[in-house]
């Protein structure tokens, strides 16, 4: 993929930190990849963002979104097809996404230890009985696990 291809070559020539990337094929459908690098500064961070996003306009035709761009703590960078997270060092920490994403290696590889728990494992629990999963996800916290007594 060309696209994975432009920004794993954009940080590396950037020195990003820590770059790992995740195939996210199989495990979701809103890309294909997600990149998750550090830079060392929020100079550094926007930098690297503005020059994936000039680098895929210029050698691919692609128009980027990025997010987070004026503190450059944390930068999304939407470029449908992969997904890249640019972050601080300690705001990297803090979100942890790779632990997220069960991510456990620079393969990319995934481990059962580290992976979400499967569906099935859920089955059996209805926060709100013969409600439908989007009637259930649209109540509040407070009615969908009211257990019918008056506080």
């Amino acid at each position: 993929m060309a696209l994975h291809a432009l920004v794993m070559s954009t940080l590396e020539d950037d020195q990003a930190v820590e770059v790992v990337s995740i195939p996210l094929a199989g495990k979701t459908s809103i890309a294909d990849h997600m990149v998750i690098a550090s830079g060392r500064s929020t100079r550094q961070v926007a930098s690297m963002a503005a020059k994936i996003a000039e680098r895929a306009k210029a050698e691919l035709g692609r128009s980027v979104r990025i997010e987070g761009l004026p503190a450059a703590d944390w930068v999304l960078i939407d470029a449908q097809d992969v997904i890249v997270h640019l972050f601080r060092p300690e705001v990297r920490t803090f979100y942890n996404l790779e632990k997220m994403w069960a991510f456990d290696g620079p393969s990319g590889s995934t481990s059962e230890r580290r992976a979400p728990p499967k569906a099935s494992a859920f089955k059996d629990l209805d926060p709100v009985p013969d409600a439908t999963p989007f009637e259930a996800a649209s109540l509040g916290t407070e009615e969908a696990f009211d257990d019918g007594e008056d506080d």
